[in-house]
């Protein structure tokens, strides 16, 4: 009877739903997962926390170091599935599309036994605000 209800149990896995903000730039990558609301932060790592010297910061190994030390965090808290969303730099300056580290974070945090949902891209698009630098003729290399 006890074994028939374990499997019972381990079938109907109750998922615990966070979502995994991956900022990835080409300095950096930092993930932070929050609960489903975004109001209650539950793990935030970066790159930066788990290698030595500063030009490995954004490389996909310290992005896969950081999302597994940020994947066992959630874990202890009870989350067990995530949303995804990444973000570059954007805005009217810096570049639209994401560093390095932001695919590797993605395939760790998989790895880990995390499920994940919805990957959703949030960089910041300008509609027409502020003038971009450079001149009027460009930057001239």
């Amino acid at each position: 009877m006890k074994r028939h209800q374990e499997q019972r149990e381990s079938r109907t896995r109750v998922d615990r739903w966070g979502v995994a903000h991956i900022y990835s730039s080409y300095n950096n990558t930092i993930i932070h997962i929050t609960d489903i609301t975004g109001s209650e932060s539950i793990a935030r790592t970066s790159g930066g926390q788990v290698v030595k010297s500063d030009r490995m910061e954004s490389s996909p190994t310290a992005a896969m170091m950081a999302s597994k030390k940020a994947a066992e965090l959630a874990f202890e808290k009870g989350i067990n599935a995530i949303h995804v969303k990444i973000k570059a730099p954007g805005g009217h300056n810096g570049p639209n599309n994401p560093g390095p580290g932001a695919q590797a974070a993605i395939r760790a945090l998989s790895r880990m036994g995390l499920r994940i949902g919805i990957i959703e891209d949030v960089t910041p698009i300008p509609h027409d605000g502020c003038r971009k630098k450079g001149g009027r003729r460009g930057r001239r290399v």
